[in-house]
């Protein structure tokens, strides 16, 4: 029924996956549509081919900017629309061999879960970048049930042994005490070293193309084949979003500002309930949907979850729909249209291999909604 902070992890690795499957990472940048930046520089991406690096790095090229990545080369690269370096290593080992020696003017800071691939990291970095951005979460949050969090609102906190003996390993075995609290330590770390000249970034739920997730997907499918749509609460709950593409392109054009601070990357740019969220695939499929909406008890007592969805109230994530994104608009966070986000997106899933398709990775499938559309009339009318 609801993205919990251990759902939050276990899908951000599918995401990363995404780097093996069709790319796009250019798809909207064409030659002559994105104007030079006024300075060109010299940018060192941690990362760079999961979700949203392929966006950072086609339009930083776009820009004129030069771009060098540094990551395990476990997964294909895409084929970028431009020349690139590629350094190898491995964080969890703490071989960064590569960056050694090396002067960058901006490091983006991709996959850091741990406060140990910061701290180490630094070692080599500190002094040779001249701004440190950093992708955090909005799961740093100490309490995710409050409406309008702003950027100043209290972090979680870590209570294990050591923060920096934590591993992807402990994480996944208990994300829900460790993920939030780890993702503020690293922010602490990104300060710690960097001061300044930190930046850090808090995006809610990313979508759009390579979401190997589902979770915005899930609907845009769904709507996509039109009929009765089980819909979870009365339809009014908050929905926050944010394409790929506007996150990691923003981050580019941070770098150029040279801006530094803390931000909420969150959007749409205006108020989105789950009713018209589902009304905007619909504008997108042309499939006519009736929601049927059921109530958080009955997906409770069906053992049901739902994607991107969390009630407004009553659920210790009920937040998550209404983070504060004014601080980021100021610093000129922009959002293309939602159409545009699920048109995209469905034309990307829909080029995947057809045993991907077969198998999303969020919802629930026809069968099982046929199922509760069925218990939950029979209940309404018993």
């Amino acid at each position: 029924m609801r993205t919990t902070r251990r759902d939050l992890l276990k899908l951000g690795t599918l995401a990363a996956a995404g780097a093996a499957l069709p790319a796009m990472a250019g798809q909207a940048i064409t030659a002559g549509t994105v104007p030079k930046a006024d300075k060109p520089l010299d940018i060192l991406i941690l990362g760079g081919t999961g979700f949203t690096g392929p966006f950072q790095v086609a339009y930083a090229l776009a820009r004129g900017h030069k771009v060098t990545l540094f990551n395990r080369g476990k997964r294909p690269s895409p084929e970028w629309p431009g020349d690139v370096e590629q350094l190898h290593g491995d964080r969890n080992t703490g071989d960064l061999k590569a960056l050694q020696g090396r002067k960058w003017d901006v490091c983006i800071d991709n996959p850091t879960s741990l406060p140990f691939w910061v701290r180490d990291a630094a070692k080599v970095l500190k002094g040779n970048v001249g701004q440190y951005l950093f992708i955090s979460t909005i799961s740093v949050y100490a309490d995710g049930s409050k409406p309008g969090m702003t950027e100043d609102a209290p972090l979680a906190v870590y209570k294990g042994k050591d923060a920096m003996a934590e591993t992807q390993a402990s994480l996944m075995a208990d994300v829900e005490g460790l993920y939030g609290p780890l993702k503020a330590l690293s922010e602490a770390e990104v300060r710690k070293h960097f001061g300044a000249r930190s930046t850090i970034v808090r995006p809610g739920y990313i979508v759009g193309p390579r979401d190997e997730t589902d979770r915005f997907t899930y609907w845009s499918l769904r709507v996509e084949q039109g009929g009765e749509v089980l819909v979870p609460g009365d339809g009014q709950d908050p929905i926050q979003v944010i394409d790929g593409r506007d996150l990691g392109e923003w981050m580019i054009r941070l770098a150029e500002a040279g801006t530094t601070g803390t931000f909420n990357a969150v959007g749409p740019g205006y108020p989105l309930l789950m009713d018209a969220m589902l009304y905007g695939c619909q504008a997108v499929s042309g499939k006519a949907i009736q929601p049927v909406h059921v109530t958080p008890a009955f997906l409770e007592q069906e053992k049901v979850d739902l994607p991107i969805w969390v009630p407004r109230t009553g659920s210790p994530y009920s937040g998550y729909g209404q983070v504060s994104s004014a601080r980021a608009v100021a610093a000129g966070l922009t959002y293309r249209p939602l159409a545009t986000t699920i048109e995209d997106l469905l034309a990307w899933f829909h080029g995947l291999p057809a045993d991907r398709q077969a198998k999303p990775r969020a919802g629930i499938d026809r069968a099982r909604e046929t199922e509760l559309l069925a218990k939950w009339k029979a209940r309404a009318t018993g």
